[in-house]
């Protein structure tokens, strides 16, 4: 079995760079998706057979410092934008515009709609906004976002 793995190394190389890949998905930082490119590098060069293992091991960690200080800015810069801090779920919905769903009461409850999502919403001056009117959001609590007209 030892033998197996020995002669068909390529192998092992090709799965690290799939479980990699699977682990970028997770956190998008792109720093994972550089050890899955010097993997794949490394199963060329392990399909090739022209070095053992610890010369593989040379030539992926060579391969993925090389992509971490290379590709991962550009990469960040193209996939990311200029945004420095990446807003999501929730926290994305600060300043979007939406549509008053269910009446806001006075000091109470209402509902909004956004983008096909319907939010529990109090309005920001407790005052009432009526069904239909269009609203922005200023501000969340947990899952209570808060509203003024536009």
């Amino acid at each position: 079995m030892i033998e197996y793995f020995a002669a068909n190394l390529w192998q092992m190389w090709v799965l690290i760079a799939v479980l990699c890949l699977i682990l970028e998905l997770t956190n998008g930082d792109f720093y994972v998706m550089c050890f899955a490119i010097g993997a794949a590098f490394t199963t060329i060069v392990s399909a090739i057979g022209i070095m053992g293992f610890y010369a593989q091991l040379v030539v992926f960690v060579i391969c993925s410092v090389l992509c971490i200080f290379f590709v991962r800015p550009f990469a960040l810069k193209y996939l990311h934008g200029k945004h420095k801090e990446r807003l999501s779920n929730a926290d994305a919905l600060i300043g979007q515009i939406g549509r008053v769903s269910e009446t806001i009461v006075d000091g109470g409850f209402g509902r909004v709609a956004i983008d096909g999502d319907d939010w529990k919403a109090v309005s920001s001056d407790g005052s009432c906004i009526d069904k239909d009117v269009k609203v922005r959001v200023v501000g969340r609590e947990s899952i209570i976002i808060t509203v003024e007209k536009v």
